[in-house]
């Protein structure tokens, strides 16, 4: 509520109800510097009801530029989400998400630290996809220090909120202190960001544990002029085997897409006169592409966006950022009805990013395409608030 009015922008309203919320005690804040153990148990989409649980925890993570070598992304950003990022944060001074940051851990150490098999969560709520999450609060010393000693010297992956930690990093910047703060902060012998700015929330989520899944996004392609899909399909053959799939159940569709992405780089073009398994030719995809890495000619979102969207569609990389006739969409179903109406030309049906080829683009320093990636479930926001004042 803001007094019954509509008055003022969506930031001012949000600070406003913030302040309110704080000051009427529905917000609380810790009585001691915390973690909190978070727990997602979900059941994986289009798997037959196979149930996994993901397990990471809640900190605060300090801000790194990317040329320090800690902090690496491995998608591009737009400024429009950044923009809007940044006002909220400037009205509100508080961070409402976690960044998804990814580290390696094989021997699981923040994991057997922080859950306890018999513990009560203090949290418990099930989201719109069915998604249980659960929240427990860790503010014993000992193990916080443990843990964050474990930690020191991780690289981390933002798996999902590249606008967010970008946007934090800049306001970062521009609160840093012409003189270093105290490191009397407070006095729990606790690590603390040097001024408040200086950190983000981050739920941190190792990379080798069980639980971490990676779905597609699928691309529709609409409003070109003249789309023929023959004339599509022939200009594709120089650089792609196409077969033509008869299947018509999605299920089928996705098993067969998945066999030839088994050992090459595969799409499934669904178009209105048919279906077709496009496997790359590795050797003309890598000529065509050969501003890209070599890494980078190898993932089939690079070869669709690079290749296919550019090169043989004549969509431009300005029409892509700005999604002028590209569609993204997790529902493989949805895209494809969508060719059916006619709302669509063409839908590309992909296979998901693997986590090796993201651990090995971004720790080349190198980003995929805009929404390469589709962690799920993803984060709920709120369950903890990091406020600056």
């Amino acid at each position: 509520m803001f007094d019954g009015k509509e008055t003022g922008d969506v930031y001012t309203r949000a600070a406003h109800d913030f302040t309110a919320w704080r000051d009427s005690g529905v917000l609380a804040q810790e009585p001691e510097p915390c973690v909190f153990a978070y727990s997602q148990k979900f059941t994986v989409p289009g798997s037959n009801g196979q149930v996994l649980e993901r397990r990471g925890f809640i900190a605060l993570g300090g801000l790194h530029d990317y040329s320090e070598g800690v902090v690496f992304r491995h998608e591009q950003t737009l400024s429009k989400p950044k923009s809007d990022r940044l006002n909220l944060l400037r009205a509100t001074r508080a961070h409402f998400g976690q960044i998804f940051m990814l580290y390696s851990d094989p021997g699981l150490t923040a994991e057997k630290l922080l859950f306890d098999e018999d513990a009560t969560p203090d949290i418990e709520v099930t989201d719109e996809y069915d998604v249980l999450h659960r929240v427990w609060t860790i503010s014993d010393e000992n193990t916080i220090n443990i843990l964050t000693s474990e930690l020191a010297d991780k690289k981390l992956i933002i798996a999902d909120g590249h606008h967010r930690y970008e946007t934090a990093l800049n306001y970062s910047k521009e609160h840093a202190p012409a003189q270093p703060a105290s490191s009397e902060r407070n006095s729990y012998a606790l690590p603390q960001p040097p001024y408040p700015e200086a950190a983000v929330m981050m739920t941190f989520v190792n990379m080798d544990a069980e639980g971490l899944v990676i779905l597609p996004t699928h691309r529709v392609v609409f409003g070109l002029k003249d789309f023929v899909p023959s004339t599509f399909i022939e200009q594709a053959k120089p650089y792609f085997d196409v077969e033509q799939v008869t299947l018509t159940e999605i299920a089928d569709l996705q098993a067969k897409l998945a066999a030839g992405g088994a050992e090459k780089t595969a799409l499934l073009a669904v178009t209105k006169s048919g279906n077709y398994l496009l496997t790359a030719k590795l050797y003309a995809v890598a000529k065509a592409l050969g501003n890209l890495s070599e890494r980078q000619r190898q993932l089939d979102v690079a070869q669709l966006h690079g290749l296919v969207l550019e090169q043989l569609l004549g969509i431009t990389p300005e029409a892509i950022r700005e999604q002028t006739n590209l569609r993204y969409l997790r529902d493989a179903g949805e895209a494809i009805e969508q060719v059916v109406r006619g709302d669509a030309d063409v839908a590309f049906l992909m296979n998901p990013v693997t986590m090796a080829q993201l651990r090995e683009i971004a720790f080349a320093g190198e980003v995929m395409p805009q929404k390469s990636t589709d962690f799920f479930p993803k984060l709920l926001s709120g369950l903890a608030i990091y406020p600056l004042d």
